[in-house]
C-alpha cells in the first residue's frame, strides 16, 4: 500500500505516523469499537478474530508484516467488525482517520491499492463461505493448507506458528476433528510437522487424497 506514495508524500507521512510496540496477546482492536486509525503491522503476528458469547472464536486472518487492517470501518464510518489480537510482539504504524482520508483524497495509487485490498478481502470471503458450505473437514483443512504455505527452498512450507487449535477456528471445525485429519495426512506424508514449521510434500496429493478416516465422521466435526 504505501509503495504507490511518492516520496514527498511518504516524507509528509512520517511527520503524522506514530510507531507503537504492542505486547503479545493484546487487542489492538475490537468488534464494536469506533474506528480512529489504520494500523500497519511492521513485525511480529497478528490474528483478526470474531468471537461469540458461549461459542468460541473463528480465526479469519494472520496477519504478517506489511499487513494493514482497519480501513473499513474508517470508509464506512461503522464500527470495527472484528477484533485484531497479537500473536507475538508486534511493531504498528498508525495513521490518524483524518490523514488517512487527505491521503486517499491526494493519492489516486493509494486510493486504488487500498480498493485492490478490500476486492481480495471480499474474494476470501467468497472462497471461505464456499468451502464451508460445499468441503468436509478433510477439504477444508486440506485447502487452507495450501492457501497459506509459502515457497520455501522449492516446498510449499507453512511458517507461521499454527496450532492444531489455530486451524480448527479457521476452518470451523472441532480440534479433535483437525487432529485426525492433521494425523493422518502426516502418517501418510503429505506433510510434515516440524517445531517451526508444516512442510506440505505434494500439493497434488491434499488435492487428491481420500482419507482413510470416512468422511462422515469428518463432517461431524
Amino acid at each position: 500500500m504505501l509503495s504507490t506514495l511518492s516520496e514527498p508524500q511518504l516524507l509528509l507521512l512520517t511527520r503524522v505516523v506514530r510507531r507503537q510496540a504492542v505486547a503479545r496477546g493484546v487487542t489492538v482492536v475490537a468488534s464494536g469499537d469506533v474506528a480512529t486509525c489504520l494500523y500497519v503491522l511492521l513485525s511480529g503476528q497478528a490474528q483478526v478474530v470474531l468471537r461469540a458469547a458461549r461459542k468460541g472464536e473463528v480465526i479469519l486472518a494472520i496477519l504478517r508484516p506489511g499487513d494493514y487492517f482497519g480501513e473499513m470501518a474508517l470508509l464506512d464510518d461503522r464500527p470495527r467488525s472484528a477484533s485484531v489480537v497479537t500473536r507475538e510482539p508486534c511493531e504498528l504504524l498508525t495513521l490518524d482517520k483524518t490523514d488517512f482520508a487527505r491521503c486517499l483524497r491526494e493519492n489516486g495509487g493509494l486510493a486504488m491499492a487500498v480498493a485492490r485490498g478490500l476486492v481480495a478481502r471480499l474474494r476470501d470471503a467468497d472462497n471461505r463461505i464456499a468451502n464451508l458450505a460445499l468441503l468436509d473437514v478433510y477439504g477444508r483443512v486440506a485447502k487452507l493448507l495450501m492457501q497459506i504455505a509459502d515457497d520455501v527452498s522449492g516446498a510449499p512450507t507453512i511458517t507461521t506458528r499454527l496450532s492444531k487449535n489455530d486451524i480448527a477456528k479457521m476452518v470451523g471445525a472441532s480440534r479433535e476433528s483437525v487432529s485426525r485429519v492433521i494425523n493422518d495426512l502426516q502418517k501418510r506424508g503429505y506433510l510434515e510437522l516440524n517445531r517451526n514449521s508444516i512442510v506440505l510434500r505434494s500439493r497434488s496429493a491434499l488435492l487428491d487424497y481420500e482419507p482413510v478416516i470416512p468422511r462422515s465422521a469428518l463432517r461431524r466435526g
